[in-house]
């Protein structure tokens, strides 16, 4: 390796597609076309094979998870002349100091209460720690940003934005609509983390009592969140659908056929799916907290996630007015033009060249 190359801590590699891995999975890709000298490294138990294979992934080491982060990843870039390490996905090691961090929020520092009690301790002993070593903090908000610099006092002139965006499949969706499978309905898409309030969303959905509509939430449990409890509030109510994991393409055609997407989380560092809403002609129905607003623009209709009344209303109001919900559609459609990997990926990549091109002088 020389002077000007980049690591990237592929960890992400080896878990499973949430949020947060496509981040680091669509940075990555377009990194890898945009940087000549650019090294994808991972452990070995690689769940996401296809996606390795088109990095060129480089396997090292013998363990697997945050003791390879934190010990074999730095001995391997010691070995190699300490190249500059990105890291896309939360978590780096703490004892390597030429690297870039990217935090996507601090949900776990400001709601250590929506996570199981390890996650929540590994994240707040780990995170404060690589963002002072780090050259440069990234986050996905303007709403991060400003946590992290007031939460761990990370200064401004470190930190910067690198917003998301949404995949190509979404992006570009089919004009020819797929068969609708549920009629007339409500869409929710998430991980079943309690921060998604799919609890607030289920009450106000049956207060509501919308004519012939159902509720379908896609979304897996992960077993870093606490237990929600939503089996207990739906198990005799038939219009409460739950899918479990789809494919993108299965998701893309329930974007198209619902009534309206309903998103009233607590807490949302970015929020990709109201973006992947808009791209398929969806109307948005949000929280208007955290990033959101700063997201969605005037392109949704929202709601206080703390009030279920809120809920209630805003799923009445979006449901009645036709006429709304096209405005939303025209206007949704401009909100996904201002988001783009592409342009990240340049910006990130500019980011690289820049901190290589010091190391050198």
């Amino acid at each position: 390796m020389n002077h000007q190359s980049v690591v990237v801590n592929a960890r992400f590699l080896t878990q499973p597609v949430t949020g947060t891995q496509r981040v680091g999975i669509e940075l990555g890709m377009r990194l890898k076309n945009l940087l000549p000298d650019v090294t994808f490294l991972t452990p070995y138990n690689i769940l996401q094979k296809d996606i390795a294979n088109d990095m060129g992934a480089t396997v090292y080491g013998r363990s697997k998870g945050y003791v390879w982060e934190q010990i074999e990843m730095p001995l391997y870039l010691k070995s190699q002349g300490s190249p500059l390490l990105l890291n896309l996905c939360n978590t780096a090691p703490i004892m390597y100091d030429n690297k870039i961090v990217t935090v996507l929020d601090l949900s776990f520092h400001l709601h250590p209460e929506w996570f199981t009690t390890k996650f929540s301790l590994l994240y707040n002993f780990t995170v404060p720690r690589i963002v002072k070593s780090a050259h440069k903090v990234l986050t996905i908000s303007e709403y991060s940003l400003n946590d992290l610099n007031r939460c761990y006092h990370v200064p401004r002139s470190a930190l910067d934005i690198i917003y998301p965006s949404i995949s190509d499949i979404f992006l570009y969706p089919p004009t020819t609509k797929g068969e609708n499978p549920y009629g007339k309905y409500v869409l929710a898409v998430s991980s079943l983390d309690p921060r998604k309030n799919f609890k607030g969303l289920i009450q106000a959905f049956q207060e509501a009592k919308l004519s012939d509509t159902k509720l379908v939430i896609v979304g897996a449990a992960h077993k870093v969140f606490a237990d929600t409890g939503l089996k207990e509030m739906i198990q005799n109510d038939p219009s409460i659908i739950f899918t479990g994991y789809i494919s993108d393409e299965q998701l893309v055609n329930l974007y198209q056929h619902a009534l309206f997407f309903a998103y009233p989380s607590f807490f949302e560092g970015f929020g990709i799916p109201p973006l992947e809403a808009m791209s398929c002609g969806c109307p948005t129905l949000v929280s208007d907290t955290t990033s959101l607003p700063e997201v969605c623009g005037d392109a949704s209709v929202y709601v206080d996630p703390y009030d279920i009344g809120s809920i209630r209303n805003g799923l009445i109001k979006l449901y009645s007015d036709e006429s709304l919900r096209k405005t939303l559609i025209e206007k949704g459609r401009g909100r996904v033009e201002r988001f783009s990997w592409q342009q990240s990926a340049e910006k990130l990549a500019g980011l690289i060249t820049s901190l290589n091109s010091e190391k050198r002088r």
